[in-house]
């Protein structure tokens, strides 16, 4: 199945991972099915519910990406029969289950007035943001930096230790994909080399889970997942020592809390005699992802020790600068996102000599009122009082404001994002030269020989 990853057509399909989008820092994820395959019990199928409404599968599913859902009204009697255990004898009726799950497939939702959420295909960033967290996350800040200074491209293998939530791992994806495995011919099998992720986790259950959610998204052809100890295993693919194969890695990034134990498996000739994970005919790039400043002085140590050049750490702090028009004064009521609050100390005093002015008009009309209220004329001056008074009321400057575009009302004012979704972690980069060998300086010197003095 291609993974919507790479290409999620037009519409949403049956069977495929979709992003509803609440707001944005609020996404869900979510696996679109024709049926309800968890059995909670709603006649219109699968729902998934939000703080906006609940949202049917049927809806859902053939929309053009980035439509506008809106929520439906789902019928929840069979989910409360359900969780009570009145239908147990039903549960033992075949005829009933089956013309159940017809009902539930024939349902149609009806519109509800509770909200509404947009359907959006799924990207490495939304997934990143819309992800059930297992371990701490690599942002979209820290990635892109990463793959940029790894420099991977199509093609490429990524050595990924410490898969963690998987956040990274679908960026890698992406970044190094250029086919599929099983669509490629048998006579290109040799030509073209295939983007991998060779991605490692020590603990059981998180590995398991990550790799059921990459079958899911139709990446378990660009990205194969292990079960190891990289510190004492190493890096190389299989499961038997004796039959392992090297991933002949151009890049590596390692999330461990000790990354330095594993850098001696990362070398161009093993002492134990092994193949090497490393790519011999290329120069290997390497990010450790460490969240303190001991880890990063232990292993830039023993990078220098295994002969990686080029060391260099890096912090990214990434902050999200809102840029807008401000605009103030108290005759802009009525415009968007005006600050409706004088603007100056003679504004202010001007409202408040008109304020003034209003009460004492009151007062005046009150005791005008008062004393003649026997011979019937008290409405007709009400009336050209207040007449009176609503001419005294300060221009509002709709016409000024009418002829300046929106872009150019106010002041230009920005702010930093007050709740950034990130946390201290130091990056370390290194480089390890291609294998050189004595052959390789006889090529090099038969190809560009050296000019005669």
């Amino acid at each position: 199945m291609p993974s919507p990853f790479f290409n999620p057509g037009t519409t949403s399909h049956a069977d495929q991972l979709a992003i509803l989008h609440l707001r944005r820092d609020a996404l869900v994820p979510t696996i679109l099915r024709t049926h309800d395959d968890e059995n909670l019990g709603y006649d219109e199928g699968k729902v998934t519910n939000t703080r906006f409404g609940s949202f049917p599968h049927s809806t859902l599913i053939d929309q053009p990406w980035g439509s506008q859902i809106v929520a439906s009204e789902v019928n929840t009697g069979r989910r409360s029969n359900k969780r009570g255990g009145k239908r147990k004898a039903a549960a033992l009726n075949d005829g009933d289950d089956t013309a159940t799950s017809t009902a539930a497939t024939t349902a149609s939702p009806k519109t509800a007035s509770s909200g509404f959420i947009h359907l959006l295909p799924p990207t490495p960033e939304s997934w990143t943001s819309a992800l059930p967290h297992r371990t701490q996350v690599v942002y979209t800040p820290d990635y892109s930096y990463i793959l940029h200074r790894l420099r991977a491209s199509p093609g490429k293998t990524i050595i990924e230790a410490g898969a963690g939530s998987g956040s990274f791992t679908h960026a890698a994806a992406r970044s190094v994909f250029n086919g599929y495995e099983s669509l490629r011919p048998a006579h290109k099998k040799q030509k073209t080399r295939l983007g991998k992720v060779c991605s490692f986790e020590f603990h059981e259950a998180r590995a398991g889970k990550v790799q059921e959610e990459l079958v899911q998204h139709g990446l378990e052809d660009v990205v194969r997942v292990t079960h190891r100890d990289v510190y004492n295993d190493g890096f190389l693919l299989g499961d038997e020592p004796s039959e392992r194969s090297s991933p002949k890695a151009n890049a590596i990034f390692l999330d461990l809390p000790a990354p330095w134990l594993a850098l001696k498996h990362l070398v161009r000739n093993p002492e134990d005699g092994s193949k090497s994970p490393l790519d011999p005919s290329s120069a290997v790039r390497i990010c450790t992802f460490s969240p303190c400043m001991e880890q990063v002085q232990k292993t830039i140590s023993v990078l220098r020790q295994y002969g990686w050049l080029s060391i260099s750490m890096v912090e990214v702090m990434h902050k999200r600068i809102e840029v807008r028009r401000e605009v103030v004064g108290l005759d802009n009521e009525g415009v968007r996102r005006a600050i409706v609050y004088p603007k100056s100390v003679e504004e202010a005093v001007g409202k408040l000599r008109v304020v003034e002015n209003r009460l004492k008009e009151f007062k005046t009309i009150q005791r005008e009122a008062a004393t003649a209220a026997a011979n019937g004329e008290a409405v007709v001056k009400v009336e050209e009082s207040n007449d009176s008074s609503s001419q005294k009321q300060p221009p509002r400057n709709d016409q000024k404001m009418a002829q300046v575009p929106s872009y150019e009302l106010g002041r230009l004012v920005h702010r930093s994002e007050p709740d950034i979704k990130t946390h201290t972690s130091y990056l370390v980069f290194a480089v390890l030269p291609r294998a050189w060998s004595e052959e390789d300086e006889q090529k090099a010197r038969e190809l560009y020989p050296s000019r005669p003095t």
